[in-house]
């Protein structure tokens, strides 16, 4: 019986797990089918609870669900317990298990940011979600001695902050109140910048102001598709010392999700091609789609 993948999330059209994952399942020989699968929250238990099926090998969560879905699993790992969130689910008979692979996605992606450099000790961190709490816990790990988490509505950062209080006993975390005038004096105390909202995946906006980047920074986003969000091309433009998308995290929480799911090694530099492929080909027909409407608004302008 071919066994079923799901991306659980909301929205998932802009995915671009399912390339990677597929390929690495046939390259295998594991009858798995990679799907996504849009739930609103509403319908998530019960997403969830279909799960415990024979016909299901395991699931990946993303936005907004990553959090929700911790309560509604039978047992956590280590990462998972510490972070808070979930974004891996594998089955052991029909108990179902959390894990949290974007925190070795996002040490692979944070050693590749900073490269030779050393390894800096502050950060500013933009949102407080469950992609947050993957970052906010591998600074922890890596010796950060001060990060500064910003999000919209206060009380989840500071609820972040609570949540680590005991991991983070040894370092200064802080919640601060959503404000231009407070995130510029912070980003000029700091090294690493870190977008961890989804501001920049619907639409060419980023979370903050351009004027307010200073030069010199480590700048990271989540995410990777567009894989120049404006967001990376303010940094870029403000002067930074180094840019890094959603990419290597993607990659290296998905070799993780594979090998749990599977219990074989990833073939990674085959996931890394098909992904890049998946991405060009997104790129593509984004660019076919805007040059459509250019040419449509120019008939319009003519006639």
């Amino acid at each position: 019986m071919t066994k079923r993948v799901v991306l659980i999330g909301h929205p998932v059209a802009h995915s671009l797990s399912g390339p990677m994952l597929q390929a690495a399942f046939d390259a295998r020989g594991i009858d798995a089918r990679h799907e996504l699968l849009d739930v609103s929250v509403p319908k998530l238990p019960a997403a969830i609870e279909d799960l415990r099926g024979d016909d299901y090998l395991g699931a990946q969560v993303t936005i907004p669900h990553k959090e929700r879905v911790v309560p509604l699993v039978d047992r956590m790992t280590e990462e998972a317990h510490a972070t808070g969130a979930v974004n891996t689910i594998t089955k052991e008979g029909k108990r179902l298990v959390g894990h949290n692979t974007d925190v070795p996605g996002f040490r692979a992606a944070l050693d590749r940011l900073v490269g030779r450099q050393k390894m800096p000790k502050q950060a500013v961190i933009l949102g407080a979600g469950g992609g947050a709490r993957a970052v906010v816990f591998g600074l922890i790990t890596e010796g950060f001695q001060r990060v500064v988490v910003f999000n919209r509505h206060l009380h989840r950062a500071e609820g972040l902050v609570k949540h680590f209080g005991r991991s983070a006993s040894h370092m200064e975390l802080r919640a601060m109140p959503w404000h231009e005038s407070i995130i510029e004096s912070e980003l000029s105390k700091t090294k690493v910048l870190i977008n961890a909202t989804s501001i920049g995946l619907r639409r060419d906006e980023s979370p903050i102001a351009a004027e307010i980047i200073p030069p010199g920074l480590l700048v990271m986003d989540l995410i990777y598709n567009p894989p120049q969000s404006r967001f990376l091309r303010d940094a870029k433009a403000a002067g930074a010392d180094g840019l890094e998308n959603g990419l290597v995290m993607l990659l290296n929480q998905g070799t993780a999700q594979f090998e749990l799911w599977t219990g074989q090694p990833a073939p990674i530099d085959l996931m890394r091609e098909r992904l890049d492929a998946a991405l060009a080909a997104r790129e593509s027909s984004a660019d076919d789609a805007a040059a459509d409407a250019a040419d449509a608004a120019q008939r319009v302008a003519s006639e």
